[in-house]
C-alpha cells in the first residue's frame, strides 16, 4: 500500500520507531525525555492496554472519546497471541515473555476448562509466524480499528488515516477469545469486514456480542514496541469486552490466508501497564 508522508509518521509511531519529538502537531505527541531508561513517561497521555477492572487512574491529559464505531470507518483487523489486557475472565499470566511481546499477556480462563475434542490438534498450521503458530486452548485478543477519516480498510494503522486526515478520531473495539477446534464455536469470518457497508461507512459484519458491557476508557495504541518508559502518543478510545468467548481455530486459519489487512500471524502483546500516572480514569 502506497502511503504518504502523514501516514508514514503514523505507522512509525505505531509501531515504536520514531521519537516523540519528530512529531511536533501530531495529536498526543510528547517529548523526548519521556524515553529516558528507567523513567515512567512524562508527558504522554493515558496509556494501553491495562486492568479493565481497575477503574483507577491519574492521568491528566483529557481528550473527546471518539464516536461510536457505527458512525466511523473501520480501517483495520488484526489479533494479538494472548489478551493485552487484563479482566477477571483473562487473568492467567502467561509469563514474562521472550522480550519480542511473545509468551506474555493473559490467557481466558475457560482455556483451562476445554474438552478433549474442543483442544484436538488442527489439521495444518494455523496462521504460522516467526514466532510460531496458534493452536488450540491459545488466548488472542481481537482488535477493530475504527477511525473517523474516510478511508478504506486496509494493511496495518497507516490505513486509518491520509494525507487529508491526519488527526483523526481513533476507537478499537476489543474481544478476548479462546481458540478451540470446534465448528460449533464462532466462525471469525462472521466477524470480518469483506466490503460491508452500513449508512455510507465500513462496517465489520458482526461485532462479538454476549460477553458483557464493553468497558469504555481513554488510552494509546498497544504492541510489544511500547512500555512504561517507551510510550504510545497516539489518542485511542478503547471498548474492550470483560469476558472471553470461544472462537472457532479452523475458522482464524481461513482468516490468516486471505483477508483485505494482509493479517496472516499474530502480533505481540504490550506489557500491562499499571502506573496510575500513565492510566486514565474509568468512569
Amino acid at each position: 500500500m502506497k502511503i504518504g508522508v502523514t501516514s508514514q509518521i503514523f505507522t512509525a509511531l505505531v509501531l515504536g520507531v520514531a521519537s516523540a519529538t519528530v512529531v511536533a502537531g501530531d495529536k498526543g505527541h510528547g517529548h523526548a525525555k519521556g524515553h529516558e531508561k528507567g523513567e515512567a513517561c512524562v508527558g504522554f497521555g493515558p496509556q494501553t492496554p491495562r486492568d479493565i477492572d481497575s477503574l483507577a487512574g491519574e492521568n491528566k491529559r483529557i481528550f473527546n472519546m471518539a464516536p461510536p464505531s457505527t458512525e466511523m470507518n473501520l480501517c483495520n483487523i488484526h489479533f494479538h497471541e494472548n489478551a493485552e489486557h487484563k479482566a477477571k475472565a483473562f487473568s492467567i499470566y502467561a509469563g514474562d515473555g521472550d522480550g519480542h511481546g511473545y509468551d506474555s499477556g493473559y490467557q481466558c480462563g475457560i482455556s483451562k476448562e476445554l474438552s478433549k475434542a474442543e483442544l484436538a490438534p488442527t489439521k495444518e498450521a494455523i496462521c504460522k509466524g516467526k514466532h510460531g503458530d496458534l493452536q488450540p486452548g491459545d488466548t488472542i485478543e481481537v482488535h477493530w480499528v475504527h477511525t473517523t477519516c474516510d478511508i478504506k480498510p486496509g494493511a496495518g494503522l497507516g490505513s486509518c488515516l491520509s494525507d487529508g486526515c491526519a488527526n483523526p478520531d481513533l476507537r478499537v473495539e476489543t474481544q478476548v477469545f479462546t481458540l478451540v477446534n470446534d465448528s460449533n464455536a464462532l466462525d471469525f469470518n462472521d466477524l470480518d469486514y469483506d466490503g460491508n457497508m452500513v449508512n455510507g461507512y465500513h462496517q465489520p459484519k458482526a461485532l462479538p456480542t454476549g460477553t458483557g458491557k464493553p468497558v469504555q476508557f481513554q488510552g494509546s495504541t498497544t504492541g510489544p514496541k511500547y512500555s512504561e518508559q517507551m510510550c504510545s502518543p497516539l489518542q485511542v478510545a478503547w471498548s474492550v469486552r470483560p469476558q472471553c468467548a470461544k472462537l472457532d481455530i479452523n475458522t482464524v486459519g481461513e482468516w490468516c490466508k486471505s483477508n483485505a489487512f494482509d493479517e496472516d500471524h499474530a502480533h505481540g502483546v504490550r506489557k500491562l501497564v499499571t502506573n496510575p500516572k500513565l492510566l486514565s480514569t474509568i468512569k
